[in-house]
């Protein structure tokens, strides 16, 4: 299986666990909205643009509320089942759904207190660095100083040519979290003290 899909399956067996209102760190959300955001994602194409362009969140809220509306096992169900035959996400699933279930199973794991990192997996860790070299660079794109992640292997990779260079320390899962804009990670920074504040200060999320 893709890390897509044991995440898409880890995820709706933990939705089932904690049920529609629990906490996420995507808040306002609980779980319902973390949800139906999900399924609108994969399943509304009509919708989606309103979760990047503000000019349509509102009809994006409106379709999300419905679907948060449902039924919770009706819900869990067709975040369970991915994308449907007709949407795009479903020959490209590995692609675009591996970090975005990855970030939201941890935005519901890590949402309570007591939370801590998963343990190294060679095959998920993997996927994810190679994702990071890419998706870092387009969230640390604005950085004022140079930035560069690390693993506790010494793998490397410079996000941001400049000056002052930051240097972030991290197994790959908490590094793609601090990327996505999560702040409940455990990571390490080295560098001047200023250029730490201004990478810690830069807003990555969507």
């Amino acid at each position: 299986m893709g890390l897509a899909r044991d995440e898409r399956k880890q995820l709706s067996d933990l939705f089932e666990q904690v049920g529609p209102e629990a906490p996420t760190l995507c808040s306002p959300w609980t779980t319902k909205d973390l949800a139906a955001h999900l399924v609108i994602r994969e399943r509304r194409l009509d919708a989606a643009p309103g979760i990047a362009l503000k000019p349509f969140s509102g009809y994006t809220q409106k379709v999300q509320e419905g679907y948060a509306s449902k039924p919770w096992p009706e819900l869990v169900d067709l975040v369970r089942s991915g994308p449907p035959f007709f949407s795009p996400y479903k020959l490209a699933d590995e692609l675009v759904n591996a970090g975005e279930y990855f970030i939201h199973h941890e935005d519901v794991r890590r949402a309570g207190e007591g939370w801590e990192p998963r343990s190294p997996d060679p095959i998920r860790d993997a996927a994810l660095w190679k994702m990071l070299k890419f998706t870092g660079k387009f969230a640390y794109r604005g950085s004022p100083v140079g930035l560069v992640f690390r693993r506790p292997n010494g793998d490397s990779v410079t996000l941001k040519q400049g000056p002052t260079p930051v240097v972030v320390t991290g197994e790959p899962g908490e590094l793609v979290l601090l990327a996505s804009g999560r702040k409940a990670v455990r990571v390490e920074f080295d560098g001047d003290e200023s250029a730490v504040a201004a990478v810690r200060g830069l807003n990555t999320g969507l």
